[in-house]
């Protein structure tokens, strides 16, 4: 069972509302493919990559079939490492937004107590680690009688790690009758085992690696020093003639940064973060969709669910360290099916995170080339007399008619005493 939206696999209004919030329009293929199968209550094998969507695939069905009126736990999703599980459990938190569904993360290093007071308060899916999930099933604190849906996320690595034994002891405390869905990135002779032991009549689902690409986009890098990003960015802005861009930046303060230097060279452009207030947001959003800003200087949190047409470009300047991250943002562009252009500046230290990213799919992402720092700093113009002492000197501006203008010696004593000012005047 394969669809196109999720409009087709009929779901309740507070998890599309999740879904819409999260930006998605269409499935990724793992989706389309396995939440309709675990909906009907079928056993599922997903082979897919980190990156493709997956989480979603198995935490929409999870999500949509707990009931929030009853306050035990009904759903697990057993992962490797705590940090995939904290990755897993604010994926889903998101989409369960309007839900009511309570979801907590269990794991070693974290308080035990913490968690089995959360588990007496009740909650309806748990996201833990083995070795944790075992700690708190000898204790008594945490029953899984009545999980009646089971997730095993990454099993390879599981298995790696040595946890089989663990699976097992856990998976004897649930239900027969369970639903049980397994996610790998390679399917091997181990993980079949597995599959054989703790599935029944599993669907098998295989998403390559080039499904993972969005192949209307046109994938390019830069490899740039850091201090170089500006004026490489500069360079990008001219000579493709970009006609509107979401830049993004890792921070908030990045992002308002970038947004002044840009403006600073006169470049129309504005910042979105989570910073702003909700109604400077929407009336920088409004600014942008309506084609009266050319540039869209934003952090991911505060992009998510921006569904905007004619983006033409996606600049990474500071690319993301998770590749699903990575395509979220290029995802900006090229809606509809249009072709659109996501260029990269990557810094020498962030070519490991492009590694990962491009291991991920068939599509290269290939170098941009050209002499993108060709663009310094603006012309110096002639012709300025400090007001201080008497000197003249070039800048990098026309002095307005009138105005006093000081030369870089006289500015920096000039702004030394204005702070200096500033400070007696407060005491």
């Amino acid at each position: 069972m394969r669809v196109s939206c999720f409009d087709e696999l009929h779901l309740s209004t507070e998890v599309m509302r999740g879904i819409t919030e999260m930006g998605w329009e269409t499935p990724s293929p793992i989706q389309a493919q396995s939440i309709g199968l675990l909906l009907d209550g079928r056993d599922v094998i997903g082979q897919a990559q980190t990156g493709t969507g997956k989480t979603a695939a198995f935490g929409i069905p999870m999500i949509e079939l707990v009931n929030p009126n009853l306050k035990h736990v009904q759903g697990l999703v057993l992962a490797p490492t705590r940090e995939l599980a904290v990755q897993i459990t604010e994926h889903m938190s998101l989409l369960a937004k309007y839900r009511e569904v309570k979801i907590l993360t269990v794991y070693g290093g974290d308080s035990m107590q913490r968690q089995a007071k959360a588990l007496r308060q009740g909650v309806h899916i748990v996201v833990g680690t083995p070795g944790r999930i075992l700690d708190h099933l000898s204790r008594g604190t945490l029953s899984l009688g009545k999980a009646g849906i089971v997730v095993l996320d990454e099993a390879d690595r599981m298995l790696d790690m040595g946890f089989i034994d663990d699976i097992r002891r856990i998976l004897s405390s649930t239900p027969r009758d369970r639903q049980t869905s397994l996610f790998s990135a390679t399917i091997d002779r181990n993980v079949m085992q597995i599959c054989g032991e703790f599935l029944s009549y599993p669907e098998k689902i295989i998403v390559s690696r080039d499904e993972i690409a969005l192949p209307q986009i046109a994938q390019r890098f830069v490899e740039v020093e850091a201090p170089d990003k500006f004026r490489v960015l500069l360079s990008i802005l001219d000579e493709h003639r970009v006609e509107r861009a979401i830049i993004f930046c890792r921070t908030q303060h990045g992002a308002a940064r970038l947004a002044k230097m840009l403006s600073a060279r006169r470049y129309d452009a504005k910042a979105l973060h989570g910073g702003l207030s909700q109604p400077q947001r929407d009336s920088v959003v409004d600014s942008f969709r309506g084609g009266r800003l050319r540039l869209l200087v934003a952090t991911d949190v505060a992009s998510r669910g921006l569904d905007i047409q004619d983006v033409t470009h996606i600049i990474n300047h500071n690319i993301p360290s998770d590749p699903e991250v990575y395509f979220h943002r290029i995802g900006r562009t090229a809606r509809m099916d249009a072709e659109g252009t996501a260029i990269s500046l990557v810094s020498p230290a962030e070519m490991k995170d492009l590694s990962r990213i491009m291991a991920m799919t068939n599509t290269q992402i290939t170098e941009l080339k050209g002499n993108h720092t060709a663009i310094t700093e603006a012309p110096r113009v002639p012709g300025h007399r400090c007001a201080k002492c008497g000197a003249e000197f070039t800048a990098s501006f026309t002095a307005a008619a009138g105005r006093p203008v000081y030369c870089p010696r006289c500015y920096q004593n000039h702004q030394r005493t204005k702070r200096r000012s500033h400070r007696l005047t407060a005491y």
